[in-house]
């Protein structure tokens, strides 16, 4: 089970500003992931989105969901990007936002798999805090070669 930010980034291939998991709680490969969402009163997107009422973006909810659910398939695949492989977000279905993101909220993510074909993975997905949701979505993800 990986713990720290810097173990995060040997399975993804984003960087900062634009890598947004924390921690990596727990794995069942071929299954399942549950992920910390990095996310701080500090980010600059807070500054614009919107002043005096700050809400984190939805559309980056739906990345942070899609990065948990590439280092799953990278961890269950026993692959990493320095291989030669990127794991590129391919679709979105039945996104739903059911509640504001704010500053400093603390962001549980999880994903599951639900199929493989040809290297196209199919998750479901969905963010919480506080024990609710606040954003679920089916998200596709494709392994290609770089």
């Amino acid at each position: 089970m990986l713990k720290h930010f810097d173990e995060v980034k040997n399975f993804l291939p984003h960087r900062e500003p634009f890598l947004f998991i924390e921690e990596i709680v727990e794995v069942e490969l071929g299954k399942s992931i549950h992920c910390i969402l990095k996310n701080s009163a500090d980010d600059d997107f807070y500054k614009g989105h919107f002043p005096g009422n700050p809400v984190f973006p939805g559309v980056l909810l739906i990345e942070a969901l899609a990065q948990a659910s590439g280092i799953l398939g990278f961890k269950t695949m026993d692959k990493t990007p320095e291989e030669g492989s990127i794991y590129v977000f391919a679709g979105i279905d039945k996104a739903r936002f059911r509640s504001r993101v704010g500053p400093n909220d603390k962001v549980h993510l999880y994903s599951k798999v639900v199929s493989e074909k040809k290297g196209i993975w199919k998750f479901e997905t969905r963010a919480e805090v506080d024990n609710k949701v606040v954003c679920s979505a089916s998200i596709l993800c494709a392994d290609r070669k770089v």
